[in-house]
């Protein structure tokens, strides 16, 4: 299977039918169907342990506030992989992998997929991200988990390259993005045509463009996950590019 990173955005492209959406619908009609799908997401975080969820009836959640009520309306509860997810924490040998009975699928998950796979039919399971941990443990994690690819386990690191909701433009959704934004976003994109994931891991190297594009590096670590996933012969497709409200990138590719 490929591997993808997804920019997820706002919670609300759950309900949206918009060139972002469509992309992901499109990325789930030309992909050969998975035995299951694994999410690396942003909004799964963990302090000192990695862990995966092998529930088997994985809930919908509502993991924000403030938004409209179609949205919390919205269920999209395919079955869990616990098989699958057991194999994961077995391939896994630099670490301990907890297993979680409870977690169900957070919104860097199911706001995607039912626009991927809206017939929930695909089984799904979560990794969960050590916050505690620096980005080059993340990169390299990744590489344990390729295995699960040739067992045609789909995995998606879901976040943003560029998120900063203190600085966003809330009078315009689909408006041009800050240049700071602009520059970190393109930086990104050379340097994985490049194949030069060094640089990505060391992203504090970039400067004052780096540290505005990731307060918190949440939404960042997702795509270090994918790049660290990518076999040595891979190349890139870059399936969506542009911004949300001029400080979130909803940047996309996935592995070819």
């Amino acid at each position: 299977m490929p591997v993808m990173f997804i920019g997820h955005g706002s919670p609300m492209n759950a309900v949206k039918n918009n060139d972002f959406t469509k992309s992901l619908y499109r990325l789930g009609q030309k992909t050969d169907r998975p035995a299951a799908i694994l999410v690396v997401s942003a909004h799964w975080l963990t302090m000192h342990e990695t862990a995966v969820s092998i529930n088997p009836n994985p809930h919908t959640i509502y993991d924000f506030g403030g938004f409209p009520e179609e949205l919390y309306r919205i269920k999209y509860e395919p079955p869990g992989h616990p098989l699958l997810a057991k194999n994961l924490s077995t391939n896994v040998q630099s670490i301990k992998i907890h297993e979680d009975h409870e977690m169900g699928l957070d919104h860097g998950a199911w706001t995607i997929l039912r626009h991927m796979y809206p017939d929930a039919s695909v089984p799904v399971f979560q990794m969960s991200i050590d916050y505690a941990k620096p980005p080059q443990f993340h990169f390299d994690l990744a590489g344990e988990l390729k295995r699960l690819r040739k067992k045609g386990v789909l995995i998606i690191g879901s976040g943003n390259i560029v998120h900063n909701l203190g600085i966003l433009n809330w009078n315009d959704e689909e408006g041009e993005p800050f240049e700071w934004a602009a520059e970190f976003d393109r930086t990104v994109k050379k340097k994985i045509i490049e194949h030069d994931y060094s640089s990505l891991v060391h992203y504090h190297n970039f400067g004052a463009a780096a540290k505005i594009s990731i307060p918190t590096n949440d939404h960042y670590l997702p795509m270090l996950y994918t790049l660290g996933l990518l076999e040595k012969n891979e190349e890139i497709v870059f399936t969506y590019e542009a911004f949300q409200h001029s400080s979130i990138s909803m940047r996309c590719f996935e592995s070819v």
